[in-house]
């Protein structure tokens, strides 16, 4: 018998009153957004994440974000894909396992931005839906944070555990209600190939873009989804760099949760 999913605590900002969150995907970040609503905390939405490939994927990603934010009258910043710059740090990483330096070079560079827009216009607090994953190492993510917050006086970075009081269970139960979009893999060509060369290993079918959404069938219990149906595609892709022969990386995206 399932346990039922402990109430929402009422949430209170660090500091000042407007918050800039950091969203990876809709999935993960419903959670937080209604959160956000129900303790009357003014936020905006920052979508800043070159990491994901291809590019069909990153729109269905961004495209159900936006969904979800329009729904909920939540200003959404769509920030520069900025693929070529994401690609450049990661040179010599690629074969790098999940939770390495790869993805806490990917962290810095989400974060980076997400700080320097917040420093720009005002905002006093960032953070970001990324640590709400239980497949995310949540040190490794709050790290980041504040180390892209450090250098601009009076600028937090909130490290709230939002797995707790139900948070993850809440996650899934949104993911369904929403029927969002469910992504199979962390996000970046090194995570998707990385997948797929795990999935072969059990005899599965390589991971297809635009096809899976949360509701549809028993997995999606436990995974993570968008919205806006899209032509299936077999995601071999060939994106920018020599490596990039795509999958991600074995359990930590085969379940889904917030992967970005």
């Amino acid at each position: 018998m399932t346990s039922p999913i402990p109430t929402r605590q009422p949430l209170q900002l660090p500091q000042g009153q407007r918050l800039l969150l950091h969203s990876c995907c809709a999935p993960c970040s419903g959670e937080l957004m209604e959160a956000f609503v129900e303790s009357g905390i003014d936020y905006t939405i920052f979508f800043y994440n070159p990491n994901i490939h291809p590019l069909k994927e990153y729109e269905l990603r961004k495209q159900e974000n936006i969904r979800f934010a329009e729904k909920n009258g939540v200003p959404f910043i769509d920030a520069d894909y900025d693929t070529d710059a994401w690609f450049a740090r990661a040179k010599g990483m690629e074969n790098e396992p999940e939770r390495g330096i790869r993805c806490t070079m990917c962290f810095d560079m989400r974060f980076e931005r997400t700080a320097l827009y917040a420093h720009e216009h005002g905002f006093p607090v960032i953070t970001s839906s990324l640590g709400i994953s239980r497949w995310k190492n949540m040190e490794q993510i709050n790290d980041c944070g504040h180390r892209a917050a450090a250098p601009y006086p009076g600028l937090v970075y909130w490290d709230y555990n939002w797995r707790k009081n139900g948070g993850s269970q809440r996650m899934i139960e949104i993911s369904k209600r929403e029927h969002f979009y469910q992504q199979e893999y962390c996000g970046c060509v090194y995570s998707l190939r990385d997948t797929n060369q795990h999935r072969r290993t059990q005899g599965r079918e390589r991971i297809k873009l635009g096809v899976l959404y949360y509701g549809d069938t028993p997995e999606s219990a436990n995974t993570n989804s968008t919205s806006g149906v899209i032509p299936t595609e077999t995601t071999e892709t060939t994106e920018t760099t020599e490596t990039t022969e795509t999958t991600e990386t074995t359990e930590t995206t085969e379940t889904t949760e917030t992967t970005d």
